[in-house]
This record gives structure tokens, sequence and C-alpha cells, in this order.
């Protein structure tokens, strides 16, 4: 599957990005189990967590296909090789920068980089994008997406991350919101699977209600 085609095989099936920030590669895989049993099929470690290429090293091993993983807070093109040699699938950054955009489509990754205005939306799909990152959504509203939406190429998702709360969801959808990255209201460190869990099943819950 092209990287557009694979991102969307896991939107359909829950349109949420589980972001584990800093998780531990001891605890990805209970964490991940967690995450999957709730129903969330995509999941991001943020490279400034500890030993983040463990971690999708073991997430990526233990659930194959199941899961989308990839990695977070990519800054430098040079992290992508790394990316990709510890099984992972998916390059997200908060900004947009063209050399990470095209260095992840050059290794068939998908990539998904921060935008803010409509520049750097244009910019990102310029050098490659797959997908978009509103970030950080506190700092817009559905009103501003939706304006974006109307000259933005219809087929590219828009991922909306940042103050996500499973009763707020519903307004950015209407705007044209194709999913959801989910920080530290899913995930905290040294949170227990359980309570990572009951969390993802609150989301899963809002978002397809």
């Amino acid at each position: 599957m092209s990287p557009t085609e694979t991102l969307r095989h896991y939107l359909v099936q829950c349109p949420l990005i589980a972001i584990i920030r800093g998780v531990t590669p001891d605890a990805a895989e209970a964490i991940g189990d967690a995450i999957y049993e709730g129903g969330i099929r995509i999941i991001e470690v943020p490279l400034n967590s500890p030993d983040p290429f463990g971690s999708i090293e073991r997430l990526a091993a233990k659930f194959g296909e199941q899961i989308l993983v990839g990695a977070g807070t990519v800054l430098r093109w040079s992290e992508i090789h790394d990316v990709k040699a510890a099984g992972g699938r998916l390059v997200v950054s908060p900004n947009t920068n063209s050399e990470v955009i095209a260095a992840t489509a050059e290794a068939g990754l998908v990539s998904c980089p921060g935008y803010f205005t409509p520049s750097e939306a244009f910019a990102a799909l310029e050098a490659g994008a797959t997908a978009l990152k509103l970030f950080p959504a506190e700092g817009a509203s559905p009103a501003v997406l939706k304006a974006q939406r109307a000259v933005l190429p219809k087929d590219v998702p828009v991922l909306i991350v940042g103050g996500v709360a499973p009763d707020n969801m519903q307004p950015w959808i209407d705007a044209g919101a194709a999913g959801f990255g989910l920080g530290s209201g899913l995930y905290k460190p040294g949170q227990s699977p359980a309570e990572t869990l009951e969390k993802a099943h609150a989301y899963v819950a809002g978002v397809r209600s």
C-alpha cells in the first residue's frame, strides 16, 4: 500500500492516534495492548521519550500490521532512517520542515507534519506530506479548519492535535477533520495499562457518538 492508502486503512478503523510521550521500552508493549484493546489502531512514540526507537521496535514487532506504529516530534531528516529501521511506518512532526517531509516520503513512510497556516499546509503538501496535523489546535477552532478545508485538497486528511477531549470532537468532525491525536489526555508517563485502557475506551466512545 502507498502511504496514503496505509493511513486511510487505519483511520477507517478508528480515527484516533495515541501519542504516548514519555513511554519506556519496558512499558511500551503493555501500554500498546491497552490502546489496542481500547480500539485505537495508530500509535505514535515521540522522539523526546526515553529510548523511543526501542519502544517503536517493540511495538512494531509485537503488533505487526495490526497497528500503525511510528515516531512523533521528528525534527531532523536524519532521524527517518532510524524510525524505519525500528519498524516505524509513520512520521509525525510539530512543524512544517520540508526536508523531514521529503525524506519521509522518499522512505515510503506516512508523513504527517504539523501546520497552523494555509501557507504551511501547502508547503507541506508540496514537499510530499501524506496528511496534515493542525497543531496546536487549542489556538485554532473548527471555524478556522472549515475555512482551510475550503481551499485544501479534499482528499488530504487533516488531523487535530492539542486539547482534544472525548466530548469536544464533533465540531471538528463537522468542520472536516479526519482524525485526532491524543496526548496527555490519553497517556502520561508512568500511567498504568488499566487507566490507559479506560481513557482509550472513553475517547473511542466519544469519536463514535
